[in-house]
């Protein structure tokens, strides 16, 4: 048994009222101010920091306690597949509960501690069946066998009788919910007849398990709403109603059945966490912050809740007494800390708290918090293969004014050990995707990798970017590949401030969006770059919507309209037909069975242009491919530090 460990980062709990202000970090503003720090234990190009070296680093993914407390499921690649591993509760050694070369995620544990639900996909394909396993003879079984219907996130009923989960048919657009008798071994349908432009998601049982709480998203990704479906009559009422657009989604049921933990923007704007009271739909608000707060559980005496807070980048746990008012931040070293559990981070004696750190040197690991005690103790090991944390840097904070002056851009920005600001200096602005997502003080292989063969690099958050509430969030409606690129263009002006580069050696390279804003960056702006990496991107607007996943397209019709109607914006907005503009050279990743960017997207920039376009079947192969590719196009300078000097 591994020793209990405290985290020595934060050595005092602190209180907060539940609407004051979080605290907001440090962001620096003047380009001059980002330094490199000097090393004489890092050399640059080192081993420990290679591609193969930093792949055999292993990811841990979601997780599950037992009944009974004593055991963690997880996945994880250990073995090279993502697959389902046990882990006692206080620490030892993993063991391998599931083999396939299929991937598993969303591991279940019922109630009665019998069987793991979970599902699993065919090559990448995204069309998930539904499984479980035995956590004692590993015995596993196909529940749903549907190659043409995706069913998603299994969650048991209170008396394990019952799986629910989403379900979506291959050629469909809208994500249903079913329920699974495990007795009777039969289906039925949640939900039905949901319009197209709208998915269900998420459903949570009731504490007496007669009803299942559900959210209900529009495509465009602006509007949600909670439902209160009757399992008996598969009715379904509405519990937020309200006028214009708004976010609302369901976290977790009261003990009592009478409230649900919610997250939503329609207190100011920015998601915030509260309690709805199911009889009277009346919201009671716990926080009303500026950032982005999304709601977790209640303790399973009821008389607490947890949730956590992204404020740039960095996600703190809280802890929340819904008897005195008094709010507690877990005492976690930065970066990105989640909440963990299927059903939920509490232990059923809610004594102890299942949570995800992850930071930028640091991958995602497993971690148990004492309530009592206020302390944690790690219960997986990502960290292998003689790479160390202290060999890997943590990038600051900046702030930059958007080119048109409407917004305040942040960013990460990770600087080489010994780098030399001499004006010689290659960097790389790496582009997330989404568009509503984030770049975040986490864990980045390549990043790290890149920085050590001596590449700066900047990972912006564009206009569309998620974490700085709805209307930053919504500044890219009907304007892709427009303002977002522009801010990806005041990125590259800002770290050619710094000092330390060579304008004229500044690569550009992003996966899925970020692949096409590196197409639209490479072809509207090809002055700008030394070379392009877009991996998986799109380059067609009318293409895409064609060819990409039904969900995907309808949130695509969503956001930038009717390729009829707005032909000329999709014209102007499609990389495909500027290509003959690129200057920089140009190595396009595309994925063999991607169902969101098809890898005909990327078949027609080579058609069009002669791009080279490579499909590789590991992900580790491809990341050493692109380093190999930026070397010899981009070829950083040499720090001269040696440890062999």
């Amino acid at each position: 048994m591994r020793p209990i460990v405290p985290f020595v980062v934060v050595t005092l709990m602190s209180t907060l009222a539940p609407a004051q202000t979080l605290p907001v970090p440090h962001a620096i503003t003047d380009p001059k101010q980002i330094t490199s720090t000097p090393s004489a234990l890092v050399e640059q190009n080192q081993q420990s920091l290679s591609i193969e070296k930093l792949y055999m680093t292993r990811q841990v993914g979601r997780a599950s306690w037992s009944a009974d407390g004593k055991t963690v499921v997880f996945v994880s690649n250990i073995s090279g597949r993502n697959n389902l591993w046990l882990v006692p509760a206080d620490g030892g050694w993993p063991t391998q509960l599931t083999v396939s070369d299929q991937r598993q995620s969303a591991p279940a544990w019922s109630p009665d501690g019998k069987w793991i639900a979970f599902m699993s996909d065919y090559d990448g394909d995204e069309q998930w069946d539904i499984f479980i396993v035995s956590p004692k003879t590993g015995q596993v079984v196909n529940l749903t066998h549907t190659r043409e219907i995706a069913e998603e996130y299994p969650r048991w009923s209170p008396d394990g009788r019952y799986l629910a989960y989403t379900v979506k048919p291959k050629t469909s657009s809208v994500y249903e919910i079913d329920v699974y008798d495990m007795v009777m071994r039969d289906v039925k349908h949640i939900t039905t007849g949901t319009p197209a432009d709208q998915l269900n998601d998420n459903p949570i049982w009731s504490p007496d398990g007669k009803q299942i709480a559900y959210t209900q998203a529009q495509a465009k990704g602006t509007d949600s709403n909670i439902f209160l479906a009757e399992i008996a009559t598969g009715a379904s009422s509405l519990l937020t109603p309200h006028s214009g657009e708004q976010i609302y989604h369901a976290n977790d049921f009261s003990p009592d059945g009478k409230k649900l933990l919610i997250t939503s923007n329609a207190a100011n704007g920015y998601d915030n966490v509260g309690l709805l009271d199911i009889a009277t739909k009346k919201i009671s608000w716990l926080t009303k912050d500026k950032w982005e707060i999304r709601g977790g559980n209640f303790s399973p005496d009821g008389k607490r809740v947890t949730w956590t807070a992204n404020v740039e980048g960095n996600t703190d746990i809280y802890l929340h007494d819904l008897v005195t008012g008094t709010t507690t931040v877990l005492p976690l070293p930065k970066g990105v800390n989640d909440l963990a559990g299927e059903y939920s981070a509490f232990s059923k004696d809610g004594a102890r708290l299942l949570y995800n750190h992850n930071g930028p040197t640091a991958p995602p690991d497993l971690w148990v918090y004492q309530l009592a005690g206020g302390k944690s103790h790690q219960i997986t090991r990502s960290l292998v293969a003689g790479v160390h944390s202290e060999d890997m840097v943590e990038p600051f904070l900046v702030h930059f004014p958007s080119r048109d002056g409407k917004w305040t851009i942040s960013a990460f920005v990770y600087v080489p050990f010994n780098m030399v600001r001499n004006g010689l200096n290659a960097a790389i602005v790496y582009v997330h995707g989404g568009p509503t997502s984030q770049s975040v003080n986490s864990f980045n292989r390549f990043i790290q990798h890149m920085v050590n063969q001596g590449y700066m690099v900047i990972a912006p958050n564009y206009r569309g970017s998620t974490g700085y509430g709805r209307e930053f969030q919504q500044a890219n409606l009907f304007d892709m590949g427009g303002g977002d690129l522009q801010d990806v263009l005041a990125a590259a002006d800002f770290i050619k401030q710094t000092g330390f580069l060579d304008p004229k050696k500044i690569v550009l390279m992003g996966g899925s969006y970020g692949g096409y804003l590196t197409m639209m960056g490479v072809t509207k702006a090809p002055d700008v770059w030394a070379a392009g990496v877009p991996i998986v991107p799109f380059v067609n607007w009318f293409t895409e919507i064609q060819n990409e996943d039904p969900v995907l397209q309808q949130s695509d019709l969503a956001t930038m309209g009717d390729p009829e109607k707005n032909k000329a914006l999709f014209h102007d907005r499609s990389p495909i037909f500027f290509v003959d503009q690129i200057k920089a050279p140009l190595f396009l990743l595309a994925g063999g069975n991607d169902p969101r960017c098809p890898k005909e997207e990327a078949q027609q920039a080579m058609e069009k242009h002669g791009i080279q376009v490579d499909v590789i079947p590991e992900e580790y192969v491809a990341e050493s491919v692109v380093s190999g590719f930026l070397k010899a196009h981009v070829p950083p300078a040499d720090c001269s530090c040696s440890l062999t000097e």
